[in-house]
């Protein structure tokens, strides 16, 4: 795991809005059971959220998403399987 990896949401139920999320956890506490993640969101869910600088707009694989920063989070790292791509690109954005 590595800060700015990008993960496919496994919800079925919250996939289509919330297609991937971001792990944007500090190397420096890796050894924690847990990652500190961002979802990214579907924009055409999330018209009404964006706002400049908290909701940055990111294009992956083609698709343009939200960053939901509001929404960040705490998962079990074994939640997060394997990495399809990494947002280290987007670091200032982020």
């Amino acid at each position: 795991m590595a800060q700015f990896d990008v993960y496919k949401n496994s919800n079925k139920n919250t996939h289509g809005a919330y297609p991937y999320i971001v792990d944007i956890q500090s190397p420096l506490i890796s050894e924690l059971a847990t990652r500190i993640v961002i979802p990214l969101g579907n924009i055409s869910h999330f018209k009404n959220e964006q706002l400049d600088r908290l909701t940055p707009e990111i294009n992956y694989n083609g698709e343009l998403l939200l960053l939901l920063t509001p929404q960040i989070a705490s998962v079990p790292a074994e939640m997060l399987k394997k990495p399809i791509g990494t947002l280290s690109h987007f670091r200032d954005e982020i």
